[in-house]
């Protein structure tokens, strides 16, 4: 069973080292532990953090810079993450240090398969410095699919902590009604959202996220400035000129969190790096479920059924080789979790 006593969660909005894989673990894990020191005992990253968010692709047209595209995505696959590696080895021991469970976006380069490919991927590691899992995002949104390839159910999962049930979805998967109600049904109490998406409108969807399925949410982006980028990249004069202090954000973060009935907790923070906090109490989180529980006495199983297949989609299949593996660990197939129902009786 969970804790009953009151817990601090963190949301840890700051900007990479852009495309710098070592120098932004090393400021990831410097975060930790001034979140840890504050008394934090999660602590939440944006999206794609390691080793950045691929901004370019907003702002570069395909047709006019594939060159600038080509080159850039090859540095991003270079500086990428591989899991288990050398970075999540690192970020692991921090986490051990600090005494802290981590939810952390990376770009995660594939090198399970061709060691081509880079997934938007949301990296949960527990106090003890152990990787827990990971979840590669469904569908990348727009331009983004110039440089994410598309993740599969076998990273839709849920994690036991001892402060309870820790999942979540990347950016815009959180407008998938279906992959929410999962989240939902396996028993999220503390929902992660890390996101690029700083609009005000976003802070109202992490408000309807906690309101709908009665859990704390922890919505965290990247505050960034032109000036995080690198000259070298040449992609800093192809924002607007700078008018005003506010035209030097490129993203003005706008991190929140907010508690089980859809009240903020915590932030919205703009243009600023920060670490916001949260203290979470275990009883608001079992009464916020007296009037509504989407999963539970206010479903209709009877009416309506949801199916997710987590059976992972293999590039390549090898006859009479091992059973396909998840989140790093080779599994004994089992046919009743190949497909989950959830509302099913």
């Amino acid at each position: 069973m969970p804790s009953d006593k009151p817990f601090t969660v963190a949301a840890a909005q700051f900007a990479p080292i852009f495309l710098d894989r070592e120098a932004t673990v090393d400021k990831a894990c410097e975060i930790m532990a001034e979140a840890a020191k504050n008394g934090a005992k999660l602590v939440v990253f944006p999206e794609a953090f390691v080793p950045g968010y691929p901004e370019w692709i907003w702002v570069l047209t395909p047709g006019a810079g594939m060159g600038a595209h080509h080159r850039i995505y090859g540095e991003l696959l270079d500086q990428a993450v591989a899991i288990p590696g050398p970075a999540t080895d690192k970020l692991c021991r921090a986490a051990k240090a600090n005494g802290v469970y981590v939810a952390i976006g990376v770009d995660e380069r594939n090198d399970d398969d061709s060691g081509g490919t880079i997934y938007n991927t949301l990296l949960y590691i527990d106090d003890q410095g152990r990787i827990m899992g990971k979840h590669r995002k469904l569908v990348p949104t727009m331009p983004e699919r110039i440089v994410w390839g598309a993740g599969d159910g076998s990273t839709l999962e849920v994690f036991d902590t001892p402060y309870g049930k820790v999942g979540g979805l990347l950016c815009w998967e959180n407008y998938m009604p279906l992959a929410r109600y999962a989240m939902y049904a396996w028993g999220t109490r503390i929902y992660v959202a890390p996101t690029w998406d700083s609009s005000d409108g976003w802070v109202g969807t992490m408000q309807h996220i906690a309101r709908e399925g009665r859990c704390v949410v922890i919505g965290c982006c990247i505050a960034m400035r032109r000036e995080d980028i690198p000259e070298r990249f040449g992609l800093r004069e192809l924002y607007p000129p700078i008018e005003r202090e506010e035209d030097a954000w490129i993203n003005d973060g706008n991190s929140v969190i907010v508690g089980p009935n859809g009240h903020i907790l915590a932030g919205p923070a703009k243009q600023v790096e920060t670490i916001l906090y949260a203290e979470i109490s275990p009883a608001s989180l079992r009464e916020a479920k007296l009037m509504l529980d989407v999963a539970g006495h206010y479903a209709r199983p009877d009416v309506f059924q949801l199916t997710v297949n987590r059976e992972p989609n293999r590039m390549i299949n090898i006859a009479g080789d091992q059973p396909a593996s998840v989140n790093g660990q080779k599994k004994t197939p089992d046919p009743r979790r190949r497909r989950r129902e959830l509302g099913a009786k």
